[in-house]
C-alpha cells in the first residue's frame, strides 16, 4: 500500500511499484495457464468417457447412429436445444464438436452426465436405443436440474475459446519455456 500511494518519482518508491506489478502480471497468466489447462483436461476427460460409453453401447447393440441419436438427445436434454440449434447460437462450425467450445463447467456436465449413463447402462443392464436413450436423457436432464438450481443455465453460457487452439497455445507455451531452460 505503501509503495502504491507512495511518490513515483522517488527511485525506490517507482521500482516497488514496477516490481507489483510485474508480480500481479505474473499470477495473472499464470491463473490463466491453469484455468486453460483444466479445460483441456475436461475436454480430454469427456472425450475418453464417450469413447466408454460408446463401447458399453456396441456391446448393448447400440450401433454408430444409435449412439449418435443417444448423445443428440442427451445434448438437448442438458441444453434444450439440439446439436444443430446449439451449434448455430453458439456460432459453432457444422464439423466439430460442440464440446470443443463448452466453457469447463458445462464440458464436466457432459461429462458427468455420459458417465453415470456408462454406470447405469450397466447396473440396470439396458439393452437397445430406447432403453438406453431414455437414461442418458434422464443422467442429462438431472445434471441440467442441478445447474439450473445453481444458478447456470447450460444453453446460456457463453461459448468458450476453441478448446484445440487453447492446447496448441498451452504446448507452444510450453516448449518456449522449455527452450529457454526454465521450468514449467
Amino acid at each position: 500500500m505503501i509503495a502504491q500511494n507512495g511518490d513515483s518519482r522517488k527511485e525506490q518508491i517507482a521500482f516497488a511499484q514496477n516490481y507489483f506489478a510485474v508480480q500481479t502480471r505474473r499470477a495473472e497468466i499464470i491463473e490463466q495457464r491453469i484455468l486453460e489447462t483444466e479445460r483441456v483436461e475436461a475436454r480430454a476427460k469427456l472425450r475418453e468417457t464417450e469413447k466408454q460409453l460408446s463401447g458399453v453401447l456396441y456391446e448393448r447393440g447400440v450401433d454408430d447412429k444409435g449412439f449418435a441419436i443417444i448423445r443428440s438427445k442427451g445434448d438437448k436434454a442438458l441444453f434444450r436445444l439440439d446439436t444443430a440449434q446449439l451449434k448455430h447460437k453458439m456460432g459453432i462450425p457444422q464439423s466439430r464438436p460442440v464440446a470443443d467450445f463448452l466453457p469447463t463447467v458445462t464440458i464436466k456436465a457432459k461429462d458427468f452426465a455420459a458417465a453415470m449413463t456408462v454406470e447405469n447402462v450397466q447396473i440396470k443392464d439396458l439393452h437397445g436405443v430406447p432403453a438406453i436413450e431414455k437414461e442418458h436423457v434422464d443422467n442429462n436432464l438431472g445434471v441440467r436440474k442441478i445447474m439450473v438450481e445453481r444458478g447456470l443455465v447450460p444453453e446460456n453460457l457463453p461459448p468458450a475459446e476453441d478448446v484445440q487452439k487453447v492446447e496448441r497455445r498451452l504446448k507452444t507455451e510450453k516448449k518456449k519455456v522449455m527452450k529457454n531452460g526454465k521450468e514449467y
